[in-house]
């Protein structure tokens, strides 16, 4: 007999021979100090997107939690709450736990990353009266991470203003390409079978989710003259492709109604064939705003051959979104006008969806005016939430979520789709550096299986303007492939 039998007999033995106290905690019981009402009943909201299960958060002084599973008798007790999950700038420890010793199954057959404990007792789960207790604070792990609470006021920023991976908990301490947070709840999952037998908890199927940034649909197609001269000579001298000298005048004057075969970064029916021979659906987001000239896009909306693009897309049954300009990410005003230019486009070639997106240009991302941003553009979700420097799981997880404003204290009517990996993280010199070769396809392979591990989704961004030679797109079809 393992441990987790052990545990469940004994759990069933100590529910069959404790007195239950079935009444609900009264509702002006004292107050959490580490979680209030929103955030009970938002991290409730994710635990029914999990499990698929009615279950309850129920506050029983500073530090203790109860989960119980309605209709159902006991619960599960979280007695060691840790208040830095919920605060910002503070530096948490952290250890890690070997679930196999107490006879639970870890997804990635690897001790889990424990943030916010400097050690953990043995047994981490044990039995209780009424119950099962968990001596470790999973879910304030869970509103950590994905509220991206220590982004809050963050003080270390790269050139770019972004929070760096090499800031993050995970990336000093080596977790970083851990899905931590699902670790934990699938370890939770394990600990509701064991405290609610007839609980059927809801199976999730592993996908891939392709995305691509539309920051340069087109080479030669929309560059004024002196930018042109420059594409031009840039390709002749550096890039050793003296046809340039005849494609791209040709090109230029071509790109009217549509974008020209010849250009090389037009790929976009080739990343379409692509994904429909996987049986995916593949987002393209395109740049609708100009908010600096040398960071965004050289092409407008409205274009003609901008316009057929996005039908064409639309009438192959994959997904247009937006990709807000550079400065938007602090500009809540300006991402709702350019989110309001790409729909009326959109409108206005008879292109209708049940939902829009959007992933901001160069990974931006503020906490939580960005949020704040998505919410009055009136866009659905958003999937920025990745590393540039580093791919891996910014948010702990690989699971859509709510999001909610770690500032305000509230849920927002947006969804978080958060980005696993991005091509040039890999590829580029900037970041790991890993070219496009073993090593690069290892990475992503990597990840990918980790994201299958727990059931969630690979969600990739790999830019239409960087498959412009065979080794690129042979990695792009192997680590989808994978």
């Amino acid at each position: 007999m393992n441990e987790m039998t052990a545990l469940y007999d004994r759990s069933s033995r100590a529910r069959q021979g404790a007195a239950l106290d079935a009444a609900r905690l009264p509702e002006d019981s004292s107050a959490a100090a580490t979680a209030g009402e929103p955030v009970l009943a938002w991290l409730e909201q994710v635990l029914h997107e999990r499990f698929g299960l009615p279950l309850r958060l129920e506050r029983d002084g500073p530090e203790r939690l109860h989960l119980r599973h309605v209709g159902e008798p006991g619960h599960i007790l979280f007695d060691r709450l840790q208040p830095g999950f919920y605060l910002s700038g503070v530096e948490l420890p952290h250890t890690q736990w070997d679930a196999a010793s107490e006879g639970f199954s870890a997804p990635l057959d690897m001790p889990l990353p424990a943030p916010g404990a400097a050690s953990l007792p043995r047994p981490l789960v044990e039995p209780m009266t009424g119950g099962l207790a968990i001596h470790y604070d999973i879910l304030g792990l869970t509103f950590w991470m994905l509220s991206r609470q220590e982004e809050v006021d963050a003080q270390v920023l790269d050139r770019h203003c972004r929070f760096p991976a090499s800031a993050s908990h995970a990336g000093r301490h080596g977790y970083i390409e851990r899905p931590v947070v699902d670790e934990w709840l699938a370890v939770l999952g394990q600990v509701i079978r064991c405290q609610w037998p007839r609980a059927v908890l809801r199976q999730h199927c592993f996908t891939q989710r392709p995305t691509h940034d539309v920051d340069r649909p087109s080479r030669y197609g929309f560059a004024h003259d002196v930018r042109l001269a420059r594409v031009i000579a840039g390709d002749v001298l550096r890039n050793r492709r003296p046809q340039a000298l005849l494609v791209a005048p040709w090109v230029r004057l071509r790109t009217r109604r549509r974008l020209h075969p010849l250009d090389p970064l037009n790929t976009f029916a080739w990343l379409m064939d692509v994904s429909e021979r996987h049986g995916l659906t593949s987002a393209f987001y395109f740049i609708c705003g100009r908010t600096d000239p040398r960071k965004d896009a050289d092409y407008e909306p409205e274009h003609p051959a901008m316009r057929h693009l996005m039908r064409q897309i639309h009438e192959r049954g994959h997904e247009i979104g937006l990709h807000p300009s550079y400065h938007t990410f602090r500009n809540p005003k300006e991402l709702a006008n350019e989110a309001e230019r790409l729909r009326r486009v959109c409108a206005e070639e008879g292109i209708e969806q049940e939902q829009w997106g959007g992933r901001m240009h160069y990974l931006r991302w503020q906490m939580p005016l960005t949020l704040q941003g998505y919410v009055q553009a009136g866009l659905d979700y958003d999937t920025t939430l990745g590393y540039a420097e580093a791919p891996g799981f910014r948010c702990g997880t690989c699971f859509e979520y709510p999001a909610f404003d770690p500032v305000k204290g509230e849920p927002l009517p947006l969804r978080i789709r958060p980005l696993i990996a991005m091509e040039a993280s890999v590829i580029s010199p900037l970041y790991l550096g890993l070219g496009v070769g073993e090593e690069a396809f290892e990475c992503f392979s990597r990840l990918k299986a980790r994201c299958r591990a727990v059931g969630g989704t690979f969600t990739l961004l790999w830019h239409n303007s960087e498959l412009t030679t065979s080794a690129q797109r042979a990695l792009y079809q192997r680590v989808l492939d994978a």
